[in-house]
């Protein structure tokens, strides 16, 4: 429905072009836009409410009976069966972080979800063949449960926005709260972490939208060649400012393996784009301080940097 009315809006209200540049971006605002807002809305709704029954306290107490490395793998592996992008998967980061989550254990989530999901793994294995799927989806999951532990190591928390961390839920207790207790408190924290956040998604999915479509195939080509030492690198700053997810990345790495690009290359680029992307960046910045987000790129793109490494090394790897 959303993308219909994002269609209506754009192709017949405002009567735009749709196979021009401008009709495709406008489009593409609208229904992200409406799509990551109402997200927000309904998963930190959705949390709030199991707040009401599981205060932080008890959060992380259920979840610190799993050793370190565990909570960890769990939440990369819930990373990948959620099916969202950079930008989508921010809300549920909030809500996580916002209900006691450990940190470290929410990033791990929030490198996961956009690098891998089974989508992206169907069409993997279809186009390029289960070796480099698996290798693809194991790099995934190995960056998120490395990155997010070792950010957990360094108590970062302390440049979170303390409004995340802020519990409105007062001294009342538990079971002494209603049914409507429970709505109300998951209505007044909705309405201000929305409040809070709407323009961050705003400005970061317009941005997204500016540049939506564009794959600079030829100039990655051209600077990151299968032979340049430099080409991964480049790759990851090439892909940072770009917005989409792991299945619209799959098109643009069949392409830039026809130009001549290194399988590794290929892939540090499309992780780079559904992991670090500019727009996502954009609106955490209304969760986390400059510092974190910083060591969260740094982090995340050291790591892609190194499995692109890894698989320039191995060289072809027949389906």
């Amino acid at each position: 429905m959303l993308e219909q009315l994002a269609d209506w809006i754009t192709f017949d209200l405002l009567r735009l072009d749709s196979t021009s540049l401008l009709g495709k971006a406008v489009q593409f605002f609208i229904y992200d836009t409406a799509k990551i807002v109402l997200l927000l809305a309904v998963m930190i709704y959705g949390i709030s409410l199991l707040r009401s029954f599981f205060p932080p306290e008890r959060t992380r107490d259920l979840v610190n009976r799993f050793p370190p490395l565990v909570r960890h793998l769990l939440a990369a592996l819930l990373g990948v069966i959620t099916p969202f992008c950079s930008c989508s998967s921010v809300p549920i980061f909030i809500g996580f972080v916002e209900s006691g989550l450990p940190l470290g254990v929410t990033l791990s989530f929030l490198i996961a979800s956009p690098i891998v999901n089974e989508v992206s793994a169907a069409m993997l294995i279809a186009i390029f063949g289960w070796k480099v799927a698996l290798l693809y989806i194991g790099s995934g999951v190995l960056i998120a449960v490395v990155a997010g532990w070792l950010m957990g190591q360094w108590r970062l928390e302390r440049w979170v926005e303390p409004y995340v961390y802020q519990v409105k839920m007062g001294q009342v207790a538990e079971e002494r709260m209603t049914w409507a207790d429970r709505r109300r408190f998951a209505r007044e924290n909705t309405a201000e972490i929305v409040r809070r956040v709407w323009l961050y998604v705003v400005i970061g999915v317009g941005l997204g939208a500016a540049i939506h479509g564009y794959a600079p195939a030829d100039l990655l080509a051209r600077w990151a060649g299968p032979r340049t030492p430099w080409s991964v690198p480049v790759a990851v700053l090439l892909g940072v400012p770009l917005y989409s997810n792991a299945v619209g990345t799959i098109p643009i790495v069949q392409a830039l393996l026809g130009k001549g690009v290194a399988l590794g290359t290929a892939l540090s680029f499309m992780m780079a784009v559904t992991a670090l992307s500019l727009p996502e960046m954009i609106i955490l910045r209304k969760v986390m301080q400059p510092k974190l987000i910083a060591v969260f790129v740094g982090t995340v793109s050291v790591a892609i940097i190194g499995i692109g490494y890894l698989f320039n090394g191995l060289g072809s790897i027949p389906p």
